[in-house]
């Protein structure tokens, strides 16, 4: 296999591509779903950070010690050093990696970039969120900085140049300049688009001029972007000899943000919870290489299994990489095969606990809530878990509202309260910490059967104490004397730090 593609599209919600909502005009996305696999049962995390760790790492964030929110421009933390990633694995393997676009993992010394991590060049911004035009980001007033970087080098004297297009003019100059004869390549294409800010260009926005919401309009248009973007990488890869022998993974990091004009719906909840709307994610694979094409494939897949699968795929060596939490699912996808993934894990974040009043839950007896010393599970503690067809939550997963399409822009109130009024048997109680939902049955999350099926909620929870048992510290590490930048993080921080 010469090439493995992976356009990734962030903040993406369920609701916003064509073949899920025709109002939104993404045709060659749509094309390229059509004549792959579409994955309609794939699951990332609902934010930025933990997902591209899961993607490059194939492991949970429990077991990287990123299983706490995301990482701030100014705060000294990335991967682990210690840690192999899936660039890594592939060079070993004969290819020569490149990412282009969003990082988000880590930049305060040399050994956290990309570069130091697998990719042979990079072309993007370090941080989460920058200026689509003037590659500004902010981490608070007053620390501001420009946030372009060629490899470890500042990009100056790009201004003005729409991120979208720089990233795909860039992924199209690696094909041209490479030949797929010679070596085999991978590419990470990265875009920051869907993220905020709403910048797209106008000429964008005037196919969504029917569309009452400016947000949503705005969002629109940034999809359109996108799936522009990907089009024109299609079509070198065809142009440059890749595609015959080429995999295109297309997959979000998270769900939308209805308030930025993104739509998870009828999915519950939003980027940021634990809900199906903010880790269910819209995915693809389009391969000439797949046995059955044309399908939609239901197998229960996670963004971790992506490092096995295009390791194995490539020839390289996973056994070499210990405690991986992914699996290869290339037969799943190509085949149609049944899933090797019976469940997933989808966080425990120990330090975002619920104000409800702490429950402790008996996981090895009959008893259901319990007191004395044996083994539980507190269930203020953030947490989520899929097995089979069953999800559990605990603590605070956050909103859980099912937020409508955004057509009654004229009366927020309104349509918003359309799905917040819950009918009696729905009302959160304030001390409520566990959920229980059948997702194969109930993908919408509207019938929690927690108080009716205790026999399954023990059982999750002993899964997510049995994870709980493995899981390293959480990486804490805030600015301060203590974490003083030594030569290297000073030189790296300068492009963060110079005023605009």
């Amino acid at each position: 296999m010469s090439e493995e593609g992976f356009p990734a599209c962030w903040s993406v919600g369920f609701n916003d591509i064509g073949y899920h909502n025709p109002t939104i005009k993404t045709p060659t996305l749509d094309k390229l779903a059509a004549e792959g696999v579409r994955l309609e049962n794939y699951y990332v995390q609902p934010i930025c950070t933990p997902s591209r760790s899961q993607l490059l790492t194939g492991r949970y964030q429990i077991h990287t010690g990123l299983q706490h929110s995301i990482i701030r421009p100014s705060q000294p933390s990335c991967l682990p050093s210690h840690m192999d990633t899936l660039p890594e694995r592939l060079r070993e393997a004969g290819y020569t990696t490149h990412m282009v676009g969003k990082w988000h993992l880590g930049f305060y010394r040399k050994a956290c970039l990309p570069t130091r991590k697998g990719f042979d060049s990079f072309f993007g911004s370090l941080t989460g969120s920058v200026d689509y035009y003037s590659y500004g980001s902010c981490d608070g007033p007053g620390v501001c900085g420009y946030d372009l970087h060629d490899d470890e080098a500042v990009a100056w004297g790009r201004e003005g140049k729409y991120s979208t297009t720089l990233f795909t003019q860039r992924a199209r100059k690696i094909l041209e300049s490479h030949d797929p004869a010679d070596r085999p390549l991978f590419l990470l294409l990265s875009l920051q688009a869907v993220h905020t800010p709403l910048q797209p260009p106008k000429h964008y926005i005037y196919p969504y001029r029917h569309m009452a919401d400016v947000a949503r309009r705005k969002f629109a248009a940034m999809v359109s972007t996108v799936d522009e973007s990907v089009r024109n990488v299609t079509y070198a890869l065809r142009k440059y000899g890749y595609y015959k022998n080429s995999v295109i993974v297309y997959s979000t990091d998270n769900g939308a943000q209805p308030f930025t004009g993104g739509s998870n719906w009828p999915l519950r909840g939003r980027k940021g919870t634990y809900w199906e709307g903010g880790v269910r994610g819209v995915a693809f694979v389009h391969s000439p290489l797949l046995r059955r094409r044309r399908r939609v494939s239901k197998a229960l897949l996670h963004i971790t299994d992506w490092f096995p699968t295009l390791v194995n795929l490539a020839g390289g060596n996973v056994s070499q990489s210990r405690g991986l939490d992914g699996f290869d699912v290339w037969k799943t996808i190509s085949e149609g095969s049944e899933s090797p993934r019976r469940e997933i894990l989808h966080n425990i974040d120990p330090l975002h606990k619920a104000a409800a009043q702490t429950t402790s839950w008996d996981t090895e007896g009959a008893s259901g809530n319990f007191t004395e010393a044996t083994p539980v599970w507190d269930a203020s503690v953030q947490a989520a878990i899929r097995v089979g067809d069953w999800k559990l939550l605990t603590g605070d997963p956050g909103h859980g509202d099912w937020v409508p399409p955004q057509v009654l822009p004229t009366l927020p109130g309104r349509w918003w309260n359309l799905e917040r009024t819950f009918p009696s048997h729905h009302k959160p109680s304030a001390h409520k910490n566990i959920w229980l939902f059948n997702i194969t049955g109930d993908p919408y999350e509207r019938r929690d059967l927690a108080d009716r099926r205790p026999d399954v909620v023990q059982r999750l929870l002993a899964r997510l104490a049995h994870y709980n048992r493995t899981a390293v510290p959480v990486i804490v590490r805030r600015t301060g004397r203590e974490d003083e930048p030594g030569e290297d993080e000073h030189k790296m921080s300068q492009s963060m730090s110079r005023s605009q």
